[in-house]
Formats: C-alpha cells, structure tokens, sequence
C-alpha cells in the first residue's frame, strides 16, 4: 500500500475540535503531540503517573520522528503536520479507545483544497510504543519502520509482557495543506451516540 498522497484531487478528513473551533484554524500544537497540557489534579502540578505518561509519549515521538528523518523524509512530520483522521470509523474507534483525549470536542469534518501531502498511518503503533516496556533500538526501528510504512498493528504479530497484544487499527492522516468544513458532520465527544 502506498500511505503518502501528493495530490489535489479532494478528500475528507476528520478530526476532533475545540467546541466553536474553525477549521482550517484551529492551533496545529493542539493537534500535535506535544501541544496538550497535562491536567492538573485540582489545580495542583502533574502527578508522578501524569509524568511518566509525557515522558513515554516524547519518547515515542522522538523516536518516531528521528526514524522518518533518517527514512521517511518526504513525509510529513508529526511535529508540523495537523493529525487528522482518514475515516468518521477511525476517528469514533480513536475516541473508544482514548476517551479522555476527546472529552468536550465535536468530531468535524474537512476535505482538501488545492495541492497537499498527506501520509496514513496506523496510531495503534503509538499506543504499543506507549506500553510500560523496554524496547531495544532496533525493535524500536522495527516498530518506526512498521508505522511510516503503512502497516497495522493487526499485520504484525505484536506481544507485551509474554501476551499476545492486539487492538483495532486507527488510521491518522497526517496532512500540511488548506482545508475547509464540511457542514453536516458534527458530532459531540461527550458522551458516545449523542450529537
């Protein structure tokens, strides 16, 4: 499968946005993964659990990011892209899986305007680099490689702690180009089935 698109023939793409956000503005950091803010219990700091959590999620990045550099250049960084969805089916098994990440958004519609680059990837491979594991540098390369390829975490036989490990793909669009919304698309992240 080829997973990067340099083109100008129109898709649509989902995502999960900010009540009263527009597209195409809404803030590229929020769709990074280093543009969230951990929450803060009750207004005090980052709890030790919430700490370890951002380190795992750099260092999933990082290494993802210093592969593509290496390997995948003509792809769209995560660092600068906006994370997309490539489906509404990708996007509502995203917020099964990570309800807490979409709490309060409204999932949002968008197609493509003009010329863009956009790469499809599978973000399940995220969640497996975020496991509490110790992966060597090059299963670490075997998983970048799996990612910036194309490939699913259903494709591979994955195991975590002597256990076979599978979940659902969730195939991001990671996207740098114009878009505008597509009206009629809007659902609510509150609470799953209400709009």
């Amino acid at each position: 499968m080829d997973n990067l698109i340099k083109d100008t023939v129109t898709l649509e793409l989902f995502c999960w946005l900010e009540p009263d956000s527009e597209l195409p503005g809404w803030d590229i950091l929020k769709g990074s993964p280093f543009g969230a803010t951990l929450a803060s219990p009750e207004g005090g700091g980052p709890t030790p659990g919430d700490q370890l959590i951002s380190v795992q999620n750099y260092f999933a990045e990082y290494h993802l990011e210093y592969f593509r550099q290496r390997r995948y250049n003509h792809f769209p960084s995560r660092l600068h892209a906006l994370l997309l969805f490539a489906t509404r089916t990708d996007a509502m098994t995203f917020r099964s899986k990570h309800p807490q990440k979409i709490f309060g958004k409204n999932l949002a519609c968008a197609k493509t305007k003009a010329a863009y680059i956009c790469s499809f990837h599978d973000a399940s491979w995220l969640d497996y680099l975020r496991l509490p594991h110790n992966l060597s540098l090059s299963a670490l390369d075997e998983v970048a490689e799996y990612y910036w390829s194309g490939k699913t975490v259903e494709e591979v036989g994955l195991t975590f702690m002597n256990e076979p490990w599978q979940e659902p793909p969730v195939i991001e669009a990671l996207y740098q180009g114009a878009l505008e919304p597509v009206a009629g698309h809007a659902q609510s992240g509150w609470l799953p089935g209400f709009r």
